[in-house]
């Protein structure tokens, strides 16, 4: 493999990274609060249904992106009404949340555009457009720093570069401020937050609300940075995936980054190589393209058992009187 290939490649696994990272870190945002969110898959879709057909119409990547935002923000809502306030089952509530993007986003595109569930090809200032960095073309011929920089950190679009900065900050609010300390707390314990005089449910609400808005986020890069309009499950499973990562990951941003990107990084070699050949061994398109979802379970059956999760994670908190 030339250095050509391998940037290529790198450039490739930076931008499938992205919205894997953003639902990584959304669900890292809801588990810390003690709510399981199985739900991140459908938030991405309607985000995806969102902010494409928005931007379609109005032209405007940025009102596609607000869109995606609310309509997410919507289906946290709901999860968070369900799993908090009314103290249902966390996993199925999720469950129902995806099935209920995959069927609304179909009818709903169906019915406003006539596309089999489709949105119109968007095009200029509908789509984010990349951007690229300082000094890039100045660091070009700088051996190794210059063509990392230039041919695989720059030239993005703006949400690529804010989910990477999403990764500090979040590991910055969770360990350093007040509210990342209560946050953190009520996934562990949220009795002595309650003692504390502090709302578990105020704070489990603002926790699945974040979450909501990266997943809108996410699913508006799908949809207008990463491709240039809504498919019918476009997602692909990115959700369920994300899931793993955080796993793995074991709830810790920084961890989340570099999972994400071997995730990203295993798609991306797929994309590149459509079936590989290692010597007299060939490996078959179908087993390329699966390669991100075994890695799924491998890394569910390897690392689940090892991982450890907020204690309080799951559990619906019943105020003691």
């Amino acid at each position: 493999m030339d250095l050509a290939t391998l940037l290529q490649i790198l450039d490739s696994a930076t931008r499938l990274m992205a919205p894997l990272l953003l639902a990584c870190l959304a669900g890292l945002w809801s588990e810390r609060a003690g709510v399981f969110d199985i739900g991140l898959e459908g938030k991405m879709l309607i985000a995806a249904f969102a902010a494409a057909a928005v931007a379609a119409v109005t032209g405007s990547v940025w009102a596609g992106l607000a869109a995606g935002i609310g309509a997410s923000l919507a289906l946290a809502c709901v999860h968070a009404l369900a799993a908090i306030t009314f103290r249902g089952n966390q996993l199925i509530s999720g469950v129902a949340i995806n099935f209920l993007a995959s069927g609304l986003t179909v009818l709903l595109g169906q019915s406003w555009f006539g596309l089999g569930g489709r949105t119109p090809s968007l095009e200029g200032a509908a789509r984010f457009a990349p951007v690229t960095l300082p000094g890039a073309e100045a660091l070009r011929g700088v051996p190794v720093i210059g063509p990392l920089y230039a041919e695989v950190l720059s030239g993005h679009t703006p949400l690529v570069y804010l989910a990477l900065a999403l990764v500090p900050a979040t590991g910055w609010v969770l360990y350093r401020t007040r509210f990342g300390l209560r946050l953190r707390a009520v996934g562990e314990n949220p009795a002595s937050v309650d003692t504390a005089g502090v709302s578990v449910v105020r704070l489990r609400w603002a926790a699945v609300l974040i979450a909501g808005v990266l997943c809108g986020v996410a699913g508006a890069y799908l949809a207008t940075g990463l491709s240039a309009g809504f498919v019918k499950e476009m997602t692909a499973g990115r959700g369920y995936i994300a899931l793993a990562a955080l796993i793995f990951a074991n709830w810790r941003p920084w961890r989340a980054l570099g999972a994400t990107f071997l995730f990203g990084l295993m798609e991306a070699v797929a994309n590149r190589f459509p079936s590989l050949e290692l010597g007299p061994i060939t490996v078959p398109s179908m087993v390329m393209t699966a390669l991100p979802y075994i890695l799924t379970v491998i890394i569910l059956a390897g690392f689940i058992g090892r991982a450890t999760p907020p204690r309080a994670g799951g559990e619906p908190y019943v105020k003691e009187r």
